[in-house]
């Protein structure tokens, strides 16, 4: 099974049973670095960002199966705060002093320039090069997006960007370079680095905004897994009631 969707009781039993679904164990067993990438664009709670108990059930999960070396890592989009100062506010700080996993600013980390000349927007790119040495596990939220019409895993990679080469132009938040053309730049920053195991907490839910607004009522309730990020973006689009065929940056190939 690629694809798990399971209900939601608690972070803990959740998470592990979605990835039991996928046999995720039998993948991370054979890992030695894994980097956690939750949503936290700003310092809002849950359910506009990662909680960082969603994110302790998946340290966990890792723990119970393998050695490798885990980092959680976030680049965010705020226009005042660090993303050292949202990690400390949102619980990630003490999280990883509990389990002895590193935090990693991508805003600040080490780059790489890739080149891909058949792309539009990103010819050529910087990114962190810790994107290119750790298995990475895509951590968001289920949100609806008024301009790539869903937060899901794909768009969660935007958190990789360094504001250095992607800010200031079309907004004042860190990223804002991806406001011009959202959906070809999620298409194409995917290009260059997906994620290679991506978890949705879709426990609650926005209806129709990322950064705050109406909850789904019901809430949605689920947990959604997989390997292939655009199965799984495909999922929680289907539980916002949105139609992924309608959505350009989910018309990728699986």
């Amino acid at each position: 099974m690629t694809l798990a969707t399971v209900d939601f009781s608690s972070y803990s039993e959740s998470v592990a049973a979605a990835f039991e679904k996928i046999d995720a164990g039998k993948t991370l067993s054979k890992q030695s670095a894994i980097l956690i990438k939750p949503n936290l664009i700003n310092a809002t709670p849950h359910p506009v960002t990662t909680p960082a108990v969603c994110c302790e059930a998946v340290i966990q999960y890792i723990r119970s199966c393998s050695s490798a070396e885990i980092v959680i890592a976030e680049g965010c989009g705020d226009s005042v705060l660090e993303t050292d100062e949202i990690f400390h506010l949102l619980g990630y700080r003490d999280l990883a002093t509990e389990y002895a996993v590193s935090l990693v600013d991508l805003n600040r980390a080490s780059l790489k320039k890739l080149e891909n000349n058949n792309l539009v927007i990103f010819p050529e790119i910087y990114l962190p090069e810790i994107a290119f040495t750790h298995f990475i596990i895509s951590l968001p939220v289920l949100k609806a997006h008024s301009l790539a019409t869903i937060t899901g895993t794909l768009k969660n990679m935007i958190g990789f960007a360094p504001p250095k080469y992607y800010s200031g132009r079309f907004g004042g938040w860190k990223k804002s370079f991806f406001h011009n053309n959202m959906q070809q730049a999620i298409i194409e920053l995917n290009q260059y680095r997906r994620p290679d195991l991506s978890l949705i907490d879709a426990s609650i839910g926005l209806a129709d905004f990322h950064l705050g607004g109406r909850h789904c009522t019901p809430a949605v309730n689920k947990i959604v897994a997989g390997f292939n990020p655009v199965e799984v973006d495909r999922k929680a689009a289907q539980l916002l009631d949105l139609d992924w065929k309608q959505i350009p940056h989910l018309l990728q190939e699986i």
